[in-house]
């Protein structure tokens, strides 16, 4: 089955990680994996622009299906295996409602921690503007508040959407570790905290691991002033 199945992925991004999350929950090991270097530009080569004209990652094909885009990837999985592996998807109304509002919010957190991270590498130091930076900094503050605010609803040991693991935490947990690979410290936010020590040892994040993580220091810390208190 996953012997058809080909990705094309980058350490480290959120968007390739969430799908091979979804490959492993779905207990499809064995696909054939392409890791290329963001740094090296080989997302550009001929080879990944003619399957995405965008020159961008995750690339993911099965068979002769070519999908582009991480949530198109992930729902597309477990619509197809829907019967195999984790359940992402729960049978009440009431999880699924949740489950979907929470994968799509993740795009706002997304957003508000990239306009940070991406200011420091694309905007040169002398041209920064540090009242820029501040409302930045303000703005992924409030959005962590809100996450935060979502555990504190739920019982002790939950997941984001309830007592299961779903496609809400595929979504939400690279980009949570993301933010602590640029310096977020998450001792003021202390049900954010609880979840990502216990989710990171989940057997589907720990296979699927950013394995340069392990092998170079982060390169920036530029989230490490993100506070309750700023």
């Amino acid at each position: 089955m996953a012997e058809s199945m080909v990705l094309y992925w980058g350490s480290g991004s959120p968007p390739c990680w969430r799908v091979m999350i979804v490959l492993e929950e779905k207990q499809l090991q064995g696909y054939t994996q392409h890791r290329l270097s963001f740094e090296n530009g080989k997302h550009k080569t001929p080879e990944v622009m003619k399957l995405n004209p965008r020159g961008q990652l995750p690339t993911f094909c099965h068979g002769d299906i070519i999908l582009n885009e991480s949530f198109g990837v992930c729902l597309y999985l477990e619509n197809q295996f829907n019967s195999q592996g984790t359940r992402l998807f729960p049978d009440s109304r009431e999880e699924q409602g949740l489950t979907y509002q929470r994968m799509f919010e993740v795009l706002t957190l997304q957003e508000k921690i990239d306009a940070i991270v991406y200011y420091f590498w694309k905007v040169p130091e002398n041209e920064r503007c540090d009242s820029a930076l501040e409302r930045n900094k303000k703005a992924l503050n409030v959005e962590l508040k809100l996450w935060e605010g979502y555990f504190e609803k739920l019982p002790q040991g939950s997941h984001i959407a309830g007592k299961n693991f779903t496609m809400a935490d595929v979504m939400l947990f690279p980009q949570l570790a993301y933010a602590v690979r640029f310096g977020l410290s998450l001792d003021e936010y202390p049900k954010l905290s609880e979840y990502y020590t216990r989710v990171k040892e989940r057997p589907s994040i720990q296979a699927s691991w950013p394995p340069h993580w392990n092998e170079c220091p982060p390169p920036m810390d530029v989230l490490k002033d993100v506070r309750l208190s700023s």
